[in-house]
């Protein structure tokens, strides 16, 4: 069976991924790891725990490990505007019985899972990848085999959702995020771009959801209900854009997936307009580029990335949907 770590900076749309993955059969996983982004560290934490307890119960979830409380070099930025101060619009729905591993850091956390499954493990990042990068600055030997990486981060082929050009876990620590990208180990890109339209769930799809009446699906909804009046708000329309579940939805079906392109990737993290940009190029001819043209883009010749253009959202839905409303 696959194995799994998800690092996660949890908010409402992290919850849902989280539920996501605990429940799918097909993969293990091994270890959850918190980062701080769309809340503080702590929060992020308690969040976590709460999800992965209404997913499989407090007896079955994975070791949960504290990880970096702040970006390698900037400063804190959060997304409380989207999700609510708790990250989980306010509902006071966050009281978890179980508690995270005391004194072992999530970067020496994830260290330690891949020397214990050299060439086996995955790592789902669904938040800033300050743990990641941090594991790869300390120990880059042991982590070259780190099987490949699965990440909710970028623009994709879109626009931003934290500036034009940026999306919010790369903007939150754009260091980091070019650390990982440039390793070595192969990424796997979910953009933003995949959860603006008819993947997200609108009302239709929560009051059935609601009408279930399962724990999952009552909290998956109901700790999103900031994250709904904020796309209202900027798109006049109530949705909820899930971007992380989206984005992982590829590593736990491959079918999901209609359209994936190797890329090799630049992350901009000169400060300035383009701060937290990451610019894809698919190796098509471009202006000034001849035939004889070796030097790749950016000095890459070869790609380092599989960015996920187009999934089959109504596939995604149907399956989320199921694994919330089973039990």
């Amino acid at each position: 069976m696959r194995k799994i770590i998800i690092d996660t900076d949890t908010g409402s749309d992290d919850a849902v991924a989280i539920m996501m993955c605990l429940r799918e059969p097909s993969v293990e996983v091994v270890a959850l790891t918190t980062v701080s982004g769309n809340v503080p560290l702590e929060q992020a934490t308690l969040n976590c725990l709460m999800s992965a307890e209404i997913a499989v119960g407090a007896d079955h979830v994975p070791p949960v490990y504290v990880g970096a409380d702040r970006p390698l070099i900037r400063d804190r930025v959060h997304a409380r505007n989207v999700h609510g101060n708790d990250g989980m619009s306010d509902c006071d729905l966050i009281h978890p019985t179980v508690k995270p591993v005391e004194g072992v850091h999530a970067c020496d956390a994830i260290i330690d899972l891949v020397k214990k499954y050299p060439d086996e493990l995955e790592i789902a990042v669904i938040g800033p990848v300050t743990n990641l990068a941090l594991a790869m600055m300390k120990d880059p030997e042991t982590m070259k085999h780190l099987k490949c990486i699965w990440t909710m981060g970028t623009c994709g082929f879109g626009r931003g959702n934290t500036t034009p050009v940026s999306e919010f876990n790369v903007y939150a620590d754009p260091e980091a995020y070019q650390i990982m990208m440039d390793f070595g180990v192969h990424v796997y890109v979910g953009g933003y771009d995949l959860c603006t339209s008819e993947a997200a769930w609108f009302d239709e799809d929560t009051e059935r959801l609601l009408a279930s009446g399962t724990t999952a699906a009552d909290y998956a909804v109901r700790c999103n209900e900031t994250l709904a009046k904020f796309c209202l708000a900027i798109g006049g329309q109530r949705r909820i854009d899930l971007p992380d579940a989206v984005s992982l939805s590829p590593m736990l079906w491959n079918d999901v997936i209609v359209k994936a392109v190797d890329c090799v990737s630049h992350v901009c993290t000169e400060h300035n307009e383009t701060y937290g940009q990451v610019i894809f190029y698919d190796g098509g001819m471009l202006a000034g580029m001849g035939p004889g043209f070796e030097q790749g883009y950016y000095g890459k010749t070869k790609p380092n990335c599989t960015v996920i253009s187009q999934i089959d959202n109504e596939l995604y839905k149907t399956r989320l949907e199921a694994l919330l409303t089973a039990y």
